[in-house]
């Protein structure tokens, strides 16, 4: 190589490195943001603790103290829950829109919450399971089972599973199975005290039990989800150029699919069907970072638990000594952004 053409490569690599550095300094004030959020989600609420409270909790705890306590048991299982399920979420809806070029994809649209809710559901009411190790595997099967139905039914017809037909077929799964849901509920009035919060998306009395429950499959979820970068890369340029670079297509979206199955089943599990969330986080990481899943995984991974534990905050404070539930707030934000996600579509395009 020449000295012009070494120089000519030097000059291309520095934009590429510069913006490189500029995502990862980006990556960095999230992740600042994300722990001061963090910080007010243990801190604000109906009972106001200072920071000295706040360090006794941990270092000097006494049970006595219902300040220390509301800490320990109630705020750190809720902040830690919200941060999971937030980042399982947002993850799960950047890859349904990778897979299937849907910008319109996301886990609550396509029915994989409504699913997993009317499995737990099923499996509470029915079966009488009562563990959170035992209806999460309920969330799971119903996660799968609405994604199976919801891209057989897409995928009737010549055209295939195209993006309109998907989004279709996820809004009539979702009116399905929330029905089943509701029929369920409102048969026992003592069930429908006890699940109507977690039927809207709620953090709130989600203690330790469940977190520990959960967080394994979470965290084996989000692994191999932020691993998918470069097989959703491949599917962005076409299925054919995808083919013919050596990626197994096929092979590639059942994995994707499974994934997103386990992360939205726990999640669900977790704290109940939360909307909007995996739809509008992924279009705000693309527009921070640009178009290379690579980088909107990361981005979506600090973002979804940031706005996530925002909303639960605001839930918080808003009526205060009350309390509305954080799927009820995203889904008075998320409505107005999801119309002008439709509205402006061009903005979103994959």
């Amino acid at each position: 190589m020449t000295m012009t053409q070494t120089s000519a490569a030097a000059v291309e690599a520095a934009p590429r490195h510069r913006s490189r550095a500029a995502l990862a300094s980006g990556l960095v004030l999230l992740a600042v943001v994300l722990a001061v959020v963090c910080f007010f989600s243990i801190t604000l609420g109906s009972r106001g603790v200072g920071i000295p409270t706040i360090w006794k909790a941990f270092t000097d705890y006494d049970p006595s103290a219902a300040s220390q306590t509301v800490i320990r048991e109630m705020r750190v299982p809720r902040t830690l829950i919200g941060l999971f399920a937030g980042a399982a979420l947002g993850l799960s809806g950047v890859i349904l829109q990778g897979v299937t070029r849907n910008p319109l994809a996301d886990p609550g649209i396509m029915g994989i919450n409504a699913g997993a809710a009317a499995f737990i559901v099923f499996g509470i009411m029915v079966l009488g399971a009562q563990d959170v190790s035992t209806y999460v595997w309920f969330a799971f099967a119903g996660a799968g089972v609405a994604t199976v139905t919801v891209y057989a039914i897409a995928s009737l017809g010549r055209e295939g599973a195209t993006p309109v037909k998907l989004a279709l077929a996820g809004a009539a799964v979702t009116a399905i199975l929330s029905s089943v849901t509701s029929a369920i509920v409102m048969t026992n009035v003592e069930a429908l005290n006890e699940l109507r919060f977690w039927q809207v998306g709620s953090l709130a009395g989600r203690y330790f039990p469940v977190f520990w429950q959960t967080v394994p499959f979470l965290v084996v979820g989000l692994i191999v989800a932020l691993g998918t970068g470069r097989a959703l890369n491949g599917l962005a340029l076409g299925e054919d150029l995808a083919v013919a670079l050596g990626q197994r297509v096929k092979l590639t979206r059942v994995v994707m699919f499974v994934t997103v199955a386990v992360l939205c089943g726990a999640a669900t599990a977790a704290c109940g069907p939360i909307v909007f969330i995996g739809l509008i986080v992924p279009h705000a990481a693309r527009l921070l970072c640009g178009p290379d899943y690579r980088w909107m995984l990361a981005y979506t991974l600090l973002l979804t638990p940031t706005v996530l534990l925002l909303a639960d905050i605001l839930g918080r404070v808003a009526v205060a000594p009350g309390e509305l539930q954080v799927g009820v707030v995203l889904g008075v934000l998320g409505a107005p952004a999801f119309i002008l996600l439709v509205r402006y579509r061009n903005l979103a395009e994959l």
